[in-house]
């Protein structure tokens, strides 16, 4: 079973969020984690992973194009990617940025893709996803590892028993 994490950062401060939610998946057993920047994903790293987690930085209220661009590359494989689970994180750089804007665009890419989505666990903020202003204080950290636990358990759910 595995969990791909795959983000676009500029600055770091997305991919700093990517390695927080890391930590997370990593808890979970018999669980892979796979981190990567959009750059370096593959096809086979999509259909491979049982669940993503995609972030970015916010470009104008959506993601990076440069995200965008996987969605855009892989739909060939769209078929592949139904029932596995989905979920998001943002960075910005201001507090009213957009950052729901850009986690609901990467949502909506999975929904097209036929992913089961989730939030971030009620015991972190039980929104859309983790998100910050700049680089991830100790709050958005917390809330990074229990997302990324809370995919690599429902993965393992799901996995389980299918």
């Amino acid at each position: 079973m595995q969990v791909l994490i795959t983000y676009y950062s500029k600055s770091g401060h997305t991919k700093t969020l990517a390695e927080e939610i890391a930590k997370g998946v990593k808890e979970v057993e018999d669980i892979v984690c796979v981190v990567k920047p959009v750059a370096e994903i593959t096809k086979d790293d999509f259909v491979a992973s049982d669940g993503i987690i995609a972030g970015s930085p916010v470009y104008f209220g959506t993601m990076a194009s440069e995200l965008k661009a996987v969605f855009d590359k892989f739909v060939a494989v769209r078929r592949k990617m139904e029932n596995k689970i989905g979920a998001a994180f943002a960075t910005s750089g201001d507090s009213s940025g957009g950052k729901e804007t850009t986690i609901m665009s990467i949502i909506q890419a999975f929904l097209i893709y036929g992913m089961i989505i989730v939030g971030d666990p009620l015991d972190a903020t039980g929104h859309y996803g983790v998100s910050c202003v700049g680089s991830p204080d100790k709050s958005t950290t917390i809330n990074a590892v229990l997302l990324g636990k809370r995919v690599a358990s429902l993965v393992k759910q799901l996995k389980s028993s299918g």
